[in-house]
This record gives structure tokens, sequence and C-alpha cells, in this order.
């Protein structure tokens, strides 16, 4: 059996050894500390688990996955893991042998619904100090529903305050619906991390061109 307890103790001895100048033909994964070692996750049909946020697996969970056999290995970091009796490179990306269906609608949440509007006020445009805003109010019979919850910048919810956008004349930049999974992750593609390996471009297909 594979001991994780060893490997987070390889990882600080790693890191400790991290401390020493690095040598002239040492790539830059192998500079790389263990625990910013992320695996990117792929369903078994091998497109992403999710976009936004990208799913990713800390270096202990993707090498527990690979000793259970409930994933595949597709990449690897140069990174090097030890225990008392093997070593093995840090898997980078990783696929899941089960396939995992989605559910076709995602949660009603304020994190999902940010993401359907784009991070934007969807009155004025803004990305600065968004809330929610009932677009029919609920003093006026609104529900807590997609169809009827936006994102709006505090000044714009102000402004409309328990009015309906008619009233207030203000206009919706798009109509309130329902997102599927599938599009709300196609919104994710809009917003790439800061950083993606190289080894997880080949599986990633974002709205902008990525830097060499």
């Amino acid at each position: 059996m594979f001991d994780l307890d060893q490997l987070k103790q390889s990882g600080r001895d790693m890191a400790a050894d991290d401390a020493n100048p690095p040598r002239f033909d040492q790539s830059p994964d192998e500079l790389r500390h263990p625990d910013s070692c992320p695996a990117l996750v792929l369903n078994a049909d091998y497109t992403p688990l999710s976009y936004y946020p990208l799913s990713l697996w800390p270096w202990q969970t993707s090498i527990k996955a690979v000793f259970l056999d409930r994933v595949n290995i597709v990449s690897s970091y140069d990174r090097m893991v030890h225990s008392a009796s093997m070593e093995m490179p840090i898997p980078s990306v990783i696929a899941l042998k089960d396939y995992v269906k989605p559910s076709e609608h995602p949660a009603f949440t304020r994190f999902n619904l940010f993401l359907r509007d784009s991070f934007l006020c969807q009155y004025c445009g803004s990305g600065d100090n968004l809330t929610f805003d009932h677009i029919i109010p609920r003093r006026l019979g609104g529900k807590t529903t997609w169809e009827n919850v936006c994102a709006a910048c505090s000044p714009c919810n102000m402004k409309k305050g328990g009015r309906t956008p008619q009233q207030a004349h203000m206009q919706l930049r798009e109509r309130a619906i329902k997102p599927t999974t599938w599009q709300l992750q196609d919104k994710g593609r809009a917003f790439p991390p800061g950083y993606l390996h190289e080894t997880w471009r080949d599986w990633l297909y974002w709205d902008i061109e990525l830097e060499a």
C-alpha cells in the first residue's frame, strides 16, 4: 500500500531541498513544490469536469485516486514523490475511469448566478460592487428564481429600488434564464485561471488566446 503520510513527509523533505540553489539542468517542474502541482481532472470522455472553477485536485488526492484505480494518468509533472519502496511522477492530468454524468441544470447559487451573467451588472454592464436584484420585486410577487434574479451593481440596485425595470426605465442587457450546466460551463470558458500548466492546454478550450 502506498503510504500517503510518507508522501506528505517527502513533500516536506523536498521543500527543504528547494532551499538549495537549483541545478542548471533542472526543469521548471522539478523546481515546483508538490503543493503547487495540482492535477487537471477530466471526465471519462476526456473533457474537464468543470471549467469555472477549473476542476483541479491536490497532488495527494490525485495520487490516492491512482492507487485506488479510479483514474488514468494522462500526463505528469517532472516532479517526483517518494515512498519507502517506490517513487512516481506527480500526475498533471488525470481522467476518471467512470463517467460522471453532469446534472442538467446547475445549482441556483449566488456564484452560478454571477457566472451566468458574466460577472456584470445586467443594467449598466459594470463589474464592480455586484449584488443581485429581483427583476419583479418581491413586494409585487416576484420570486427568487433563475428567471427573476439577475446580477446588479449596488448603484443600479438602489436606483431601481422596489420597481420593475419598466417602471424604473432601466433595460436588462440579457433576459434572465435558467441555464443548463453546459451553458454555464460554456460561460466559464471566458474566465481562464491565471496559471495553466502546459500539459493542460490540449484539454481546455478557452474563449481567448492562451499565452505561450
